[in-house]
């Protein structure tokens, strides 16, 4: 009996992937990556940037595109600058930092209008958009919260770091230019403390907080530390703790994710409760007209307090607050943007989606003597209009969602024809989606801006003011 075997013409995966091209970088993704093409089809060399000429392995084919490494530059853009961090390209946290800033600024306007015409908007629209000057904060130096990662290697050595790229292997980090200057050298220390204590592997991760000692403006900060600990601290290591928060001015707080009865790291219940140390009223932030947002360790704020400050105070102002207005803050969190508004009009109505968060808000408006703003919880990715504070009329409404947007908030809002609404996006894709069922609706955008909440990131916050046209 003959055996047949069919010769294959294609080539091994193995001789595809060393492969060397060398093409002409024409454009940034969404996500700031190099996009070439070869023979048609786009190539994503990460690191790469526009009018760069570069050689870049081929690393993984498909069907429509292929993604290469970067090699070398043989031409290299106008705007490209060194990176200020020795992890730049190896650390997950920062995509940009081999672009000139100004040109980031113009990737990320460029990536709004992209995501805007994706999600249906007219040419006529998208060439007339009412730009404003962005907000911005210091290029480095601007990140006052952080997660920093610990890991231990075979001989129970601390990695103390962030997440490389695309994996969740740390980067040993020294140092990071994004942190504030307080906590931006951290990392060796906390790396020679860990290494000291007696049972390493209880440390999980540890959450650094940066705070306003009195006031925004002025340079006094406090180092809060905030450990996961997945065993009970004993004398010996709590010792520890304690002498490094003496030398170095750390306030250091301890959530424990414990199972009593375990006698190895594999029997730890991460689901268990946290249990918190937690000092009351340490965190706070400041806003305008020296209003204070009390805060705990595991609540969301924004990490660029510098950046949070005039984007509270341009949102004021793009919504024009006058003693009569009534205002409908939703997503209100611990009332970022209900307490200052309420000191300009007659009431506001702060909505949030947690009980805990709403109960910090009411905390807050009560340590700041503000007494017209009032805070309820509801799913808003529900229907809401039926609840009693819903019933008010209002006359503006400002909605902070999270990533996910507000596609069925925004929905009851129309109903509500409240004329004037104000949209605070952390995510332009769910933006574009939900600003285009606004103008669908007659309203018009009255103005746009970007917020450069994370400097030399691929990310970028916007806010949009949208206005209800009248019928003629």
């Amino acid at each position: 009996m003959a055996n047949f075997f069919k010769v294959s013409t294609k080539k091994s995966n193995k001789i595809q992937e060393k492969k060397v091209l060398t093409v002409n970088i024409e454009k940034l993704d969404l996500n700031g990556c190099g996009v070439a093409y070869h023979k048609k089809k786009p190539v994503f060399v990460n690191g790469s940037l526009p009018q760069e000429n570069v050689d870049a392995k081929l690393l993984e084919q498909k069907n429509k595109y292929s993604i290469a490494k970067l090699l070398i530059i043989n031409k290299t853009s106008p705007t490209r600058v060194a990176p200020k961090c020795q992890h730049f390209m190896v650390c997950g946290g920062c995509d940009l930092q081999h672009l000139d800033y100004s040109a980031q600024l113009s990737f990320k306007q460029s990536k709004i209008i992209e995501l805007l015409s994706r999600a249906g908007f007219n040419t006529n629209i998208l060439d007339t958009l009412p730009w404003q000057s962005p907000i911005l904060s210091s290029q480095w130096h601007y990140r006052h919260k952080a997660r920093i990662g610990v890991q231990f290697d075979k001989n129970a050595q601390a990695t103390i770091g962030f997440r490389q790229k695309s994996t969740n292997q740390l980067v040993a980090v020294k140092s990071c230019p994004v942190l504030v200057k307080p906590v931006e050298h951290i990392f060796p220390l906390l790396k020679a403390l860990i290494n000291q204590l007696s049972v390493k592997k209880a440390v999980g991760h540890i959450e650094v907080i940066c705070t306003d000692a009195v006031d925004i403006k002025k340079s006094s900060q406090e180092v809060t530390l905030i450990v996961r600990q997945l065993r009970t601290l004993n004398d010996h290591d709590r010792e520890l703790w304690q002498n490094y928060a003496n030398k170095y001015q750390w306030h250091v707080l301890f959530h424990e994710t414990i199972n009593e009865n375990s006698s190895n790291d594999s029997d730890v219940n991460t689901n268990t409760p946290l249990n918190s140390f937690y000092i009351q009223n340490n965190l706070h932030y400041c806003l305008v007209d020296k209003i204070q947002i009390n805060f705990e360790s595991t609540d969301f704020i924004q990490i660029n307090q510098q950046v949070n400050y005039s984007m509270v105070e341009q949102a004021m102002a793009w919504l024009a607050p006058e003693k009569n207005d009534l205002v409908l803050d939703l997503f209100c969190g611990l009332g970022n943007f209900s307490l200052p508004l309420a000191k300009k009009v007659s009431g506001v109505i702060g909505v949030e989606g947690v009980q805990s968060m709403v109960d910090k808000a009411i905390a807050n408006a009560s340590f700041n003597n503000i007494n017209n703003c009032q805070f309820f919880q509801a799913d808003l990715n529900s229907e809401w209009l039926s609840n009693t504070w819903a019933k008010n009329k209002f006359t503006k409404v400002l909605l902070d969602p999270a990533r996910a947007g507000a596609e069925f908030a925004v929905k009851q809002v129309i109903e509500l024809d409240i004329e004037t609404v104000l949209y605070v996006s952390c995510e332009p894709t769910t933006l574009a989606r939900d600003g285009q069922i606004l103008l669908s609706h007659g309203y018009k955008i009255e103005k746009i801006g970007l917020i450069d909440m994370f400097s030399q990131t691929k990310h970028v916050e916007t806010m949009v003011l949208f206005t209800k046209q009248s019928i003629a």
